[in-house]
């Protein structure tokens, strides 16, 4: 799944859709009128994506293509399945249980991990999504009148007073923060 992403430049949104079209849609913004400053985030967590825009379009989708994620370097284990070595710091008495478990401690923490991720997964998605909206409602709206107050119903869950105290707020402003916030309403 492709990750979607939405670029600003002060409360006038510039673009949305993957990186690199969103990118590309910033460059020509920039090109246009030098002045600006467009930021994009990253809507399924909220963060703002450095790009670098010097040189021609093509030089920008270049540098983006490079920053992909490299895979993963193999090392001892087991790399055919992606298994990373890192460390974990435990009490001597959760070792001493780890150990214990049937396959050790390697084999007994991935157990419990997928038992927890699968549990979970609402709970999680909920607070990642939640997190988004504010780091982008903070970013985008933190000077708009009412953000306080909105903030507050967000994270009450108090939808329709969040969307009346939202709907004085620049347009691609509003829409975008309510579009991620529906997620969590």
């Amino acid at each position: 799944m492709q990750n979607h992403y939405t670029a600003f430049d002060g409360t006038h949104r510039v673009g949305s859709g993957p990186l690199a079209v969103v990118a590309e849609r910033c460059k020509a913004h920039l090109d246009s009128e030098p002045n600006a400053s467009p930021i994009i985030y990253d809507d399924s967590t909220g963060r703002p994506v450095d790009i670098d825009y010097r040189g021609t379009t093509h030089d920008v989708l270049a540098r983006l293509e490079a920053i992909e994620p490299a895979p993963a370097r193999r090392g001892p284990g087991r790399p055919k399945l992606g298994v990373v070595a890192r460390e974990v710091t435990l009490l001597p008495r959760h070792w001493e249980w780890l150990a214990a478990q049937p396959g050790g401690a390697s084999v007994a923490l991935r157990r419990l991990v997928e038992s927890a991720s699968r549990e979970n997964v609402d709970i999680d998605r909920t607070r990642q999504a939640s997190e988004a909206v504010d780091r982008v409602m903070l970013a985008l709206a933190g000077n708009l009148a009412g953000y306080e107050e909105a903030s507050r119903a967000f994270h009450r869950r108090e939808g329709e007073r969040f969307t009346a105290l939202t709907e004085a707020w620049p347009g691609d402003v509003r829409d975008y923060v309510r579009g991620l916030a529906a997620a969590v309403l």
